[in-house]
């Protein structure tokens, strides 16, 4: 699969079902203290005047918990459709359209980048290319926060709330992405794995990894 063609699926999947997904899961951190701890925990390493870029927001649910929590945060998504989900939920902050392969920021831009459920969309082998991206825009000593589901098989959605798509859900092991954001020149500082919660909505374990530009 082309760069073009993943990328296409996945804002065309999420400008489908962006305003049933809002309905269902704009609020899904209001219950998981746990990932509002990673959050939290990031957020407290990150220099309170730098901005922070929240890439993959969706719907800016993340985007709203690191603003509450006092950070300068600009969220950033493929889907235009997704965004306006998140402006209307989120109307004081800043929203743009782009995608993590072509960040459209001067390198050393951000203070942190959070990638929260959204590197899950990216391709095996156009991953280092993303986490080198990643690398560019931050800040030397900026932080990086990535969340995803841990396993070895992705998984394929044909349909979803209603809608025919095409998404590819990435699975990897939190070892694994650790020595890529290390090839990509991000050392890796802090990480963890839970288990699925008992909410219907999750199947396999998720990882939270947070690693440093030097």
């Amino acid at each position: 699969m082309t760069e073009l063609g993943f990328l296409a699926r996945t804002r065309e999947g999420y400008d489908l079902t962006a305003a049933v997904y809002a309905q269902q899961f704009h609020d899904h951190l209001h219950d998981k203290p746990l990932d509002r701890a990673m959050l939290a925990g990031f957020a407290g390493l990150l220099d309170r005047d730098g901005v922070i870029a929240d890439v993959g927001c969706g719907t800016g649910a993340t985007s709203r918990v690191l603003a509450d929590i006092g950070l300068d945060v600009i969220g950033i998504d493929l889907s235009p459709n997704m965004l306006t989900e998140a402006r209307r939920r989120n109307p004081d902050l800043r929203f743009q359209v782009g995608s993590m392969t072509n960040l459209d920021f001067d390198d050393g831009h951000f203070e942190g980048i959070c990638a929260w459920y959204s590197v899950i969309h990216i391709p095996d082998d156009q991953l280092p290319h993303v986490l080198s991206e990643f690398r560019r825009v931050l800040r030397p000593g900026g932080w990086v926060l990535l969340a995803f589901q841990v396993g070895e098989q992705p998984r394929e959605f044909k349909q979803m709330f209603g809608e025919q798509v095409s998404l590819t859900f990435y699975r990897r092991q939190p070892d694994s992405v650790a020595l890529l954001l290390e090839a990509a020149g991000l050392e890796p500082y802090a990480g963890l794995v839970r288990e699925p919660n008992d909410d219907g909505f999750e199947s396999t374990p998720h990882a939270y990894l947070i690693a440093r530009r030097m």
